[in-house]
C-alpha cells in the first residue's frame, strides 16, 4: 500500500536492487541524525527520568574511577 507519499522512495530502492528508503549514506548526515534523534529522545523525557538518567551517569563514573585508580 502506497501511504503518505513513501510509495515511491521506498519503491525506486526496490527497482533497482539498492537499500531502498531513499536515506542518504553520507556518514556525517547519519552521525548529525544520530546526535539530533538522541537530543529530541532526551528532551521528551520526563524530569524523573532525566534525574535518574544523571545519577545513573555519575554513579557509573565513580564505579569506574574506584575501578581504575
Amino acid at each position: 500500500m502506497l501511504e503518505y507519499g513513501n510509495g515511491v522512495s521506498q519503491g525506486a530502492g526496490r527497482v533497482n536492487g539498492g537499500g531502498g528508503g531513499g536515506g542518504s549514506t553520507d556518514m556525517t548526515v547519519q552521525i548529525g541524525q544520530a546526535f539530533n534523534d538522541s537530543i529530541h529522545t532526551l528532551s521528551t523525557l520526563p524530569p524523573a527520568a532525566l534525574l535518574g538518567l544523571v545519577v545513573m551517569v555519575v554513579v557509573g563514573l565513580w564505579v569506574l574511577k574506584r575501578a581504575l585508580f
